[in-house]
């Protein structure tokens, strides 16, 4: 691919700001446009839209760029000069999480119908914490060093907290995060392990976030940096660099198609924000990509609305064992169906019983034990494939964003001994293993 200059890809950026967050330009309003310096805030003045990140590349050379990012670290700092993070950020205590395996996944691919060579599971498990949460944390982290906050808290539905504790310890934070009181055990223990502050708030999640928005405007929440709520344009950036990865595992190309899970949404709406970035940058060959939605049936109000044709998507109560995709109330739902109908994807469901066949799926043919929610998305990759929505013919990558180690009950009731014999080999044999 030829050497190219990359035009700017923001306009009437205000005046330089006195923090350094690197090619970070501005807060853009994704609905009206309207441009603030950087800061932690997270809703437009003009219109209450949410705010993301505008960036200047003007001055990157694309096989330059290449390069540099090829030459990094293996972690997402490789990505920094296209993530709103100071230069110097490899020097900085951080949990440093990417760069996690893309797998081939040609058992599975069989059992799908999957042409062989076509079918890669991007497996996120791999990150310090065993969740893609780690990504986000992290960005959202150099943010808070940024603005002088001195805690580090969240409202979770349990891989968000457990990311944000050993994120803050790391970095020497205070942290204090805000989770329901019913998560699974083991998201809990590894929440609390880093030895932060972790309340559980009796309600759901979309509860606890309401009562997180509350406390920043209190006083007693002075100096306290929410990761996913004042602190959310840079914390929803660290999915970006799924999207980088992917494509760089590739070998610098676009993926046909894209299974994602969804929770609030952030996740599908940055890969694709980072698909693009590499379209505009040349990284990348442009060419005609789709990306899927995946819920879980007991929380799926984003494809309820895909499936009505709706543009609005109207909150649920969640009662599903997938519960880190458990939001009732998705921020990013309405932005969710553009993209799916954009390029041309769609948003699916499956009930408990196919999330949990999948993780098993997916443990049986590749050795990845997942989490509910990568039972989520390999449940409906597979559900897409048998409507005829997913083209078995191309290039498919499903995320797996988590370890099945933290949802151990969503299996645990059918799966264990195979069989329980005597010290000897007669009793081998009578068991039928010989």
């Amino acid at each position: 691919m030829a050497a190219q200059t990359v035009a700017s890809t923001t306009n009437s950026i205000p005046a330089a700001n006195s923090v350094d967050l690197g090619p970070a330009a501005a807060l853009s309003c994704r609905e009206c446009g309207h441009r603030v310096p950087l800061g932690p805030v997270f809703a437009c003045e003009e219109c209450f839209g949410p705010l993301e990140i505008a960036y200047d590349f003007s001055a990157y050379d694309t096989e330059e760029l290449r390069k540099r990012i090829e030459a990094g670290p293996a972690n997402i700092w490789r990505y920094a000069p296209l993530l709103p993070v100071p230069a110097d950020v490899v020097d900085k205590p951080n949990i440093n999480p990417g760069w996690t395996k893309l797998v081939q996944a040609d058992n599975l691919a069989r059992e799908l119908g999957v042409e062989a060579g076509k079918l890669f599971v991007k497996d996120d498990s791999g990150n310090p914490t065993h969740s893609f949460k780690d990504r986000v944390v992290a960005q959202a982290l150099e943010a808070a060093r940024a603005f002088g906050f001195t805690t580090l808290s969240c409202s979770s539905t349990g891989n968000l907290a457990g990311a944000v504790g050993a994120a803050a310890a790391r970095a020497g934070f205070r942290s204090c995060v805000f989770i329901p009181h019913d998560l699974e055990q083991g998201k809990v223990v590894m929440a609390a392990v880093y030895g932060g502050e972790l309340v559980g708030i009796e309600g759901n999640y979309d509860d606890v976030n309401r009562f997180c928005s509350e406390l920043i405007g209190d006083p007693a929440g002075e100096g306290w940096g929410f990761v996913n709520v004042n602190l959310r344009p840079y914390y929803a950036e660290g999915s970006k660099t799924l999207a980088y990865e992917i494509c760089e595992q590739l070998g610098w190309q676009l993926p046909d198609q894209l299974v994602v899970p969804i929770a609030s949404g952030s996740q599908l709406t940055k890969i694709d924000k980072g698909l693009q970035e590499l379209i505009k940058l040349g990284l990348v060959e442009d060419k005609p990509y789709k990306i899927f939605g995946a819920q879980a049936e007991g929380c799926s109000p984003v494809s309820v609305a895909y499936k009505a044709g709706h543009d609005v998507v109207r909150p649920q109560k969640p009662n599903t064992i997938a519960k880190s995709l458990a939001i009732g109330n998705p921020a990013d739902g309405p932005y969710v169906l553009d993209i799916a109908r954009r390029t041309g994807g769609a948003v699916e469901d499956v009930n408990d019983e196919q999330v949990v066949d999948a993780i098993k799926l997916l443990a049986r043919t590749e050795g990845i034990f997942a989490e509910t929610a990568g039972g989520v998305t390999v449940g409906v990759a597979k559900k897409l494939i048998e409507n005829g929505l997913l083209d078995p013919s191309l290039t498919t990558v499903v995320l797996n964003t988590g370890d099945g180690l933290k949802t151990l009950d969503a299996v645990a009731s059918d799966t264990g001994l195979t069989a329980t014999i005597r010290p000897n080999l007669d009793s081998f044999r009578e068991a039928g293993l010989g």
